[in-house]
């Protein structure tokens, strides 16, 4: 018996195996504390998880739910678009429930590839643009966000022919795993190449609510003629601390959003009813509610940036989003002080280089642990020495971490071709 050539040529999620390193070195007694996943660490908020309860005592939730959901949680998904953004969406043609975010990012590229078409990836990116593409055999071409254009892509530096050729587009703003937003001149002119050569724009917008300050994240929707282009996804798990409920929405153009409801009733029998009334709920908290939850984050952000600072790391503070991105020390891989960092403190961070080639000289903290735990990592990265050691007395590095070990060798896939 063979597993398909696609799964076998996929490289394991970055992530869990992350979760194995930490059950290794806890094993080994290591208080480790992982600032890696952005999962958000507070509690879902109390009227959600009552408005849940009292639906899981209706025995009409318990049957098959709607493919496409609730009636009532399509209006209240397009009154937050009305209300956040003033932007009109159209609950039974424009929008769709989804099983997450993450559900949409995987499974868009089914709805747009055919076998061989060209799909444009960000890099750094999150992995699953990637993923998606390959799974639905299309084929990934990476377009380069670098520190000198604030991690934005030059979408005039992508050749034409190519342009031409690509189906659709992926950005990410506010940016995982860099942090950075995106300014509405970069919204209008990324719409127009997308009009220009007929590429989808899709935004994943999962951090819009994720924010700092006086900070308001726009949404691509808001554009004028944007729903002729672009598609835009959200996330309840970050917006609203709910992500193991698995709750996001896409919205936009119709075609695609028509489409995407169409595959769904092929791979799912919609939402689980119960969660949906929580959704609801969600969506009715007050403004106040998120500006109490982002203001625990940004003290989070700024004792971790203070931290990174006074260990010599240079990192730009994000406005939004739950991540710092710090630039390694020059001449070491995001890997090894990744590694280096976690045997000399305890405190676990994400390559960058994880996230793409581009991403290689910085690491991605997550501000998704508790307080104390923040405040602890914080006083360890902040007395790491983070300049290199120096190599052996024969000039050779070392052959094992700290720890003892030596770093995993692990099957690279084949790199997607780039811009």
């Amino acid at each position: 018996m063979q597993i398909s050539q696609r799964l076998r040529s996929m490289p394991p999620y970055h992530f869990a195996k992350t979760a194995q390193l930490i059950a290794e070195k806890r094993a080994a007694g290591i208080d480790v504390i992982p600032l890696t996943m952005g999962d958000p660490d507070m509690p879902t908020p109390d009227p959600v998880i009552d408005r849940m309860c009292q639906a899981a005592h209706d025995p009409a939730n318990h049957r098959y739910p709607g493919y496409y959901g609730l009636p009532e949680l399509r209006k209240a998904m397009a009154g937050y678009f009305a209300r956040r953004f003033d932007v009109e969406i159209d609950p039974d043609r424009e929008i769709s429930i989804m099983l997450g975010s993450k559900e949409g990012l995987a499974h868009l590229p089914l709805v747009m590839l055919d076998p061989g078409d060209i799909a444009l990836i960000p890099d750094p990116g999150y992995t699953t643009y990637l993923m998606g593409t390959l799974i639905a055999t299309g084929k990934p071409v990476t377009v380069p966000l670098t520190a000198e254009r604030g991690w934005l892509p030059d979408l005039r530096a992508i050749p034409e022919d190519l342009a031409r050729k690509a189906k659709f587009l992926w950005i990410n703003y506010p940016n995982n795993p860099t942090g950075a937003s995106a300014t509405r001149q970069f919204f209008e002119e990324a719409i127009a190449w997308g009009k220009e050569y007929d590429v989808l724009i899709a935004h994943d917008n999962a951090y819009a609510d994720v924010t700092y300050g006086d900070t308001r994240p726009l949404s691509i929707l808001q554009i004028p003629g944007a729903k002729e282009i672009a598609v835009e996804l959200h996330s309840f798990s970050k917006s609203y601390n709910m992500a193991g409920f698995r709750v996001g929405m896409l919205a936009g153009n119709e075609t695609v959003v028509e489409a995407f409801k169409t595959l769904k009733t092929q791979i799912d029998t919609g939402m689980f009813n119960v969660v949906q009334h929580a959704a609801l709920a969600a969506l009715a908290l007050p403004e106040s509610w998120l500006r109490e939850r982002n203001a625990v984050y940004e003290r989070r952000r700024d004792v971790l940036v203070q931290a990174c600072r006074d260990a010599g790391l240079e990192l730009t503070t994000p406005d939004a989003s739950l991540y710092l991105w710090p630039r390694v020390p020059e001449g070491e891989s995001s890997h090894d002080f990744a590694m280096r960092l976690l045997d000399a403190t305890g405190v676990l961070v994400t390559p960058g280089a994880n996230f793409g080639e581009h991403g290689e000289g910085y690491v991605r903290i997550a501000l998704t642990a508790p307080d104390d735990k923040i405040d602890e990592a914080a006083r360890r990265i902040a007395s790491f020495q983070s300049s290199k050691p120096a190599e052996n007395a024969n000039g050779a590095k070392p052959a094992k971490r700290a720890d003892g070990t030596k770093p995993a060798k692990t099957p690279k896939a084949k790199k997607p071709a780039q811009v």
